[in-house]
């Protein structure tokens, strides 16, 4: 490896163009022996059993490593394999989940299980082909499953790997768009290291997360395949990767209700469809409500509002939507079972899966 390093040097000094393939097959040994002494100590990395690295990576789907891990810690305590995950309640799995976000991740998880356990014995197929078949698992997943865990060499391609292939390349293609992905994929495929192929992946996503960095100046200093980066040497780290603009988010206005008698506070479960499908939420309508409204937008006579209290606003970012939030407390004289499900107030942080979105008002019933 160290004679075709120094050979593709050679060409570069005199001018000669490395092709892609070269490129990526140069800087194999480096980026594996950067990853041997630089990659961070995870739990689902110490031990990369097919079911662990399925479960982190889904984990890890638009959601940092930091984060993840105590949820990591917690899933697989309540969940250590296939069959119990399989076996989960939705409301147990979604709590599990609580805060993370994306929640269609955690029931395409079950999906996927429940096909595990009737198509496979209950255990992680160990075939690139038959992982990209499972609900909510796509080549990415698949790529990551099967060379982490299985040692197949197949390419796992997410935003960090698209970030650092597109600046060593140079390549000015969209990496939002499936196209540029594919032939990433195909590239990664044809020049990966094939004896280290899970650690060969990592190292790609490790150096994106922590090096080749998606937001600020990359650590170019620091890279170890900095020497052959065509971003770099063309000053263009600032503009590659490219990326089509966003559109912008709808901005949706909401007033949320904390409605409190005695010990319990109302909740209601979402609609089965849609954002945040069946999970629950404090009652709310659309629009900002303002004081003198109370009585009338909840239903309530006047006498039975004990008293209320203005609680701060609260914006919550999804992907298409932004919700810009208003929030009061409000103490009733009575439970009135026929307008609100009231619960106690320490099973909504035990039971009942909340979103984050409601997490300035979740916090305000502690």
């Amino acid at each position: 490896m160290e004679y075709l390093y120094s050979k593709l040097k050679t060409l570069e000094r005199l001018d000669t163009p490395l092709t892609e393939d070269e490129r990526l097959r140069a800087v194999r040994g480096l980026l594996l022996h950067w990853y041997d002494n630089n990659r961070r100590i995870l739990p689902w990395r110490e031990e990369p059993e097919a079911y662990k690295v399925w479960i982190s990576e889904i984990m890890l789907q638009q959601t940092r490593v930091e984060a993840v891990k105590p949820y990591f810690a917690r899933f697989m305590e309540a969940l250590p394999d296939v069959i119990s995950l399989a076996a989960a309640d939705e409301e147990t799995l979604l709590k599990l989940w609580e805060g993370l976000g994306y929640y269609s991740r955690a029931r395409n998880l079950k999906k996927a299980a429940q096909v595990i356990v009737d198509e496979h014995g209950g255990v992680m197929p160990d075939s690139y082909d038959k992982l990209l078949k499972l609900p909510g698992v796509g080549s990415y997943t698949a790529g990551a499953i099967s060379s982490i865990a299985f040692g197949i060499p197949e390419p796992a391609v997410d935003g960090n790997v698209l970030r650092v292939i597109s600046r060593l390349l140079a390549d000015r293609g969209d990496i939002t768009k499936a196209g540029t992905k594919k032939r990433y994929e195909l590239l990664i495929r044809d020049n990966m290291d094939r004896e280290r192929a899970g650690d060969y992946n990592q190292a790609l996503i490790e150096l994106g997360a922590i090096v080749c960095i998606p937001a600020g100046k990359p650590l170019c200093g620091e890279c170890p395949m900095n020497s052959l980066c065509l971003a770099l040497k063309g000053e263009l780290t600032d503009v590659i990767p490219v990326k089509a603009p966003k559109k912008p988010r709808r901005i949706e206005e909401k007033t949320i209700f904390l409605l409190e008698w005695e010990d319990k506070a109302a909740i209601r479960k979402r609609s089965g469809k849609g954002l945040l499908a069946s999970l629950y939420e404090f009652p709310n309508i659309p629009g900002h409500a303002g004081e003198e409204e109370l009585s009338e937008v909840l239903g309530l006579p006047k006498e039975d509002i004990l008293a209320f209290e203005r609680l701060p606003d609260s914006v919550h970012i999804f992907s298409h939507v932004e919700w810009h939030m208003t929030g009061y407390r409000v103490k009733m004289a009575k439970e009135h079972p026929e307008l609100f499900h009231m619960v106690k107030k320490e099973e909504i942080f035990s039971k009942y899966p909340l979103p984050n979105a409601f997490g300035v008002y979740t916090k305000a019933l502690m």
